[in-house]
């Protein structure tokens, strides 16, 4: 009986983040579903990180503007194919094109960039200019860079979940760092309580909401951030602008049937909240937002408020 399972829990690095790994089964089968999963999340993130000369990123990245076409594989053809889905639907604001504005933007300086140093990247921001002809990938300007840190993350959450689900899992959960599947609920029925971060107080939660099946992602205006002279610069960047954006939303919370839609809805509403903060609640997924005065807008259960 499942009820009788051992419940396992795991927490390590990756992708950036602190991860865990929540799921009931067999004691003989845990090293082997760690292993699996684990496995799995170290291949997506070596074939993704711009930190590595042979990863598909930084190869498509490393020939920008000398000609050169990339071949990807079918996987990395669906990340693009959504990536340009993204940027469509954003009107342009989600860019994955729009990552080199890191190189003027450092968060943890205190120092806001010089216009000019803005003004440099901009010309080498546009999902539109890329040469894309499945599977060939091109950057057309030598600078140019794409990034898919913008959803890898929610993609592999929802890898993990299938990698485990597809091993017997049928309870438990994989937290990549906030982006969260969630496989089956507890062996009892009842739900996994996922605490959402309380925009200005670290490591509290303003609201838990019960899932049991799905996934959920958080985004916010705290997760990299500076304060000048009391105005909040936040790590979502305005691919337009290069600017941060100044949002009425300082956190928004999406559940969906996998988590690289929820995280995807929780970028576009930060993204979209400057000139249409209604967009989220019109979009028709289940929401919570958190606005700047910490009041909680929300169309799901919440569990609790603290």
């Amino acid at each position: 009986m499942s009820s009788a399972l051992p419940l396992h829990h795991h927490q390590f690095r990756a992708m950036g983040s602190r991860c865990e790994l929540w799921y009931y089964a067999p004691a003989e089968d845990n090293q082997q579903l760690l292993a699996a999963a684990r496995q799995r999340l170290i291949q997506l993130e070596n074939k993704y990180t711009r930190y590595r000369p042979d990863s598909i990123t930084s190869r498509i990245n490393a020939a920008s503007g000398n000609g050169e076409q990339i071949e990807v594989d079918s996987e990395t053809v669906g990340l693009l194919h959504y990536a340009a889905t993204l940027h469509e639907q954003s009107e342009g604001l989600f860019d994955i094109t729009s990552g080199i504005l890191r190189r003027a933007w450092d968060f943890r300086s205190g120092c806001l960039p010089a216009d000019a140093d803005i003004e440099a990247l901009l010309p080498l921001i546009g999902w539109s200019n890329v040469h894309w002809q499945p599977p060939f990938f091109a950057l057309p300007k030598a600078g140019m860079e794409i990034d898919f840190g913008g959803f890898v993350k929610e993609f592999a959450a929802d890898q993990l979940g299938s990698v485990l689900r597809h091993r017997g899992v049928e309870h438990g959960l994989v937290n990549l760092g906030g982006d969260i599947s969630v496989i089956g609920p507890h062996p009892d029925g009842k739900p996994w309580m996922v605490g959402i971060q309380h925009p200005r107080e670290a490591d509290h939660a303003i609201a838990r909401i019960p899932m049991t099946h799905g996934a959920i992602a958080t985004s916010g205006d705290y997760e990299r951030y500076m304060l000048i002279g009391g105005k909040r610069y936040c790590h979502i960047l305005n691919p337009f602008t290069g600017y941060p954006i100044q949002s009425p939303i300082a956190g928004a919370t999406v559940v969906a049937d996998q988590c690289l839609i929820a995280g995807s809805f929780t970028s576009l509403a930060l993204l979209k909240s400057e000139t249409d903060p209604d967009w989220l609640k019109e979009s028709g997924v289940a929401y919570l937002l958190v606005d700047q005065q910490m009041s909680l807008i929300s169309n799901i259960q919440v569990a609790d408020q603290s």
